[in-house]
């Protein structure tokens, strides 16, 4: 590999920390906070009904797709309605629900590693989720946030990476987009020229042991946000023990180069 990196975009959900424990806490929250609000919408809605009117709603507004925050709120809005409750309750529970979503546990190696890493390059998070990184308190590792809700489309849509990469002020080939999800991260920045890292924790090799595509592949493949902050820090040491090499330090002013 010869290519040099002058800024990142990252993932958030599974990149930086699980998103299933946080999605089963706010089905429990949500429906604790129903039983005392709204104890018809409890009862027509348990928790397994909810998720089933979650999947109808989200497929009966597919252009929407890129606006959790819009689809969740629908969805609760229909859970009032069909129970014969206000669906002006779905505004206190939207935020019960808000609140939940943005109580994140990051995995053990993310934080540290990511102010490693932004301490030495741009890093922009790029999401198609609706996590809020002020509330979380990660802002201040980030030169911004990109959401597809505020983009106006999804990953893997080429736009969202390419509006990045005109904001950190890049060409996307000099972009390295980190993430978890092979469709939306890997092929998505692939297809928009960005450089990508597939982000292969332990909790998706049981789904994914192996990449699974032969016409595109991930410039690196790393285990978690530890490795590849020691694979930028090993380009930095390489290029400052590689004194008679100075045509092609690892890293410049420019960038680093992997």
């Amino acid at each position: 590999m010869n290519f040099t990196i002058r800024a990142i975009t990252l993932d958030l959900d599974d990149t930086l920390w699980p998103f299933p424990p946080i999605g089963a806490r706010i089905e429990r929250v949500l429906e604790d906070w129903l039983r005392l609000h709204s104890p018809r919408t409890a009862e027509r809605f348990p928790i397994v009904e909810m998720r089933a009117l979650r999947e109808r709603v989200f497929d009966a507004h597919p252009h929407l797709l890129h606006d959790m925050s819009a689809l969740r709120r629908l969805t609760l809005e229909h859970a009032f309605r069909e129970a014969g409750e206000d669906p002006a309750l779905a505004g206190p529970a939207y935020d019960v629900f808000y609140a939940e979503r943005n109580r994140v546990e990051c995995y053990p190696d993310a934080i540290d590693a990511l102010a490693r890493i932004s301490a030495k390059l741009p890093v922009a998070a790029l999401s198609n989720g609706n996590a809020d990184l002020v509330a979380i308190g990660l802002d201040h590792h980030f030169a911004f946030q990109l959401g597809a809700r505020e983009h106006g489309a999804a990953k893997p849509d080429p736009g969202i990476f390419l509006a990045a990469c005109e904001r950190l002020g890049c060409a996307p080939a000099e972009v390295l987009h980190v993430g978890d999800h092979i469709d939306m991260d890997v092929l998505g920045a692939a297809r928009a020229g960005l450089r990508t890292a597939w982000m292969h924790r332990d909790d998706a090799r049981a789904q994914h042991p192996h990449w699974p595509h032969e016409d595109i592949a991930p410039d690196l493949i790393v285990a978690d946000m530890a490795a590849l902050a020691d694979l930028l820090d090993d380009m930095i040491d390489g290029a400052a023990n590689a004194a008679t090499d100075p045509p092609h330090p690892a890293t410049t002013s420019h960038g680093i180069r992997i």
